[in-house]
């Protein structure tokens, strides 16, 4: 046993808990259960809503694992990630693919279960087209990376909707386009904030590739897309004038946030992490709020037809 083998800390569950990336999974889950309740227009009942809080968890989580997997080389040059359990190696790369395979198996039967068949195809659907799609081809081939690997992040929704109607109708496939019109303004706000972690890598990330400024044009056309979008289910007469005014309000911040960063961006000045952060974090509480309108306005709000 060499040294550096000897002194290596045992894994506990927080090691594997890290794996699966919980603050990535808490939004996630939380556009799959608001799906369920937007789609069963009020509370989607107890079994389903267990069954998919913890198969939609370690469905996530398993994608989360496999890209700690797949990413270990980049992950160890990199400041925000260097101290992951499969850089370190305090979980061995064969233990984290077996745990990653363990929630692969295990969400499909839970969430077939809570749910149904479709359900659960379509969270398998999300971790192939995270693992394989996104971090395996695209991550490290373009700048639009996130463009098109987001996806797996909208995937949720449909997840969701799913278990409760056994179909997908085109409300799911509304939320599904407003969460992939949504990532880029979230995640390019991310780049812009440690867009020097990626360049040290070589991932091909928008600020660095495109430039600051075009990054940010980019983001104010996807800003304006993912505000159409969540008016048009209210012209579809999916809801109320009350879920309207509050996507407005919500809406009008998205928009000043976004428009204050295209101004920086216009006058030449570097983005730094203070500027880039309030769309960043705002854009985390925007689709939150945004799916809690959802919920609750079908459940109190709208007339069946």
């Amino acid at each position: 046993m060499s040294p550096v083998q000897a002194v290596l800390p045992r894994a506990t569950w927080r090691d594997y808990v890290t794996l699966t990336k919980p603050k990535v999974i808490s939004l996630l889950l939380l556009t799959t259960i608001g799906a369920m309740f937007i789609a069963a227009s009020g509370y989607p009942g107890t079994w389903p809503l267990l069954g998919l809080l913890i198969g939609g968890y370690m469905s996530a989580g398993a994608a989360g694992v496999y890209n700690m997997v797949y990413d270990r080389d980049i992950d160890g040059r990199m400041r925000r990630t260097a101290l992951r359990p499969t850089v370190t190696n305090v979980v061995p790369t064969a233990n984290a693919l077996a745990f990653a395979i363990a929630l692969t198996l295990g969400s499909f039967l839970i969430i077939w279960a809570a749910g149904n068949l479709l359900a659960a195809l379509l969270s398998w659907a999300g971790i192939a087209f995270y693992v394989i799609v996104y971090t395996m081809w695209l991550k490290r081939a373009t700048w639009q990376n996130i463009v098109i690997g987001g996806a797996a992040g909208a995937i949720p929704p449909l997840v969701g909707w799913a278990a409760v109607t056994g179909e997908l109708s085109l409300l799911a496939w509304l939320l599904f386009t407003l969460i992939f019109m949504w990532t880029p303004v979230h995640f390019w706000a991310l780049a812009l904030m440690i867009q020097r972690d990626y360049d040290a890598v070589g991932i091909p990330m928008a600020p660095s590739v495109i430039g600051e400024r075009a990054t940010v044009m980019q983001m104010v056309m996807y800003a304006v897309l993912t505000i159409v979008l969540t008016v048009i289910p209210f012209a579809l007469h999916e809801f109320s004038v009350v879920y309207l005014v509050a996507a407005l309000l919500l809406n009008v911040v998205l928009a000043v946030r976004v428009a204050r960063l295209f101004l920086v961006a216009r006058s030449g000045v570097a983005i730094d992490r203070a500027t880039a952060l309030p769309v960043y974090t705002y854009s985390m509480l925007y689709l939150a709020l945004l799916f809690l309108a959802m919920a609750l306005d079908r459940a109190f709000f709208v007339v069946p037809a």
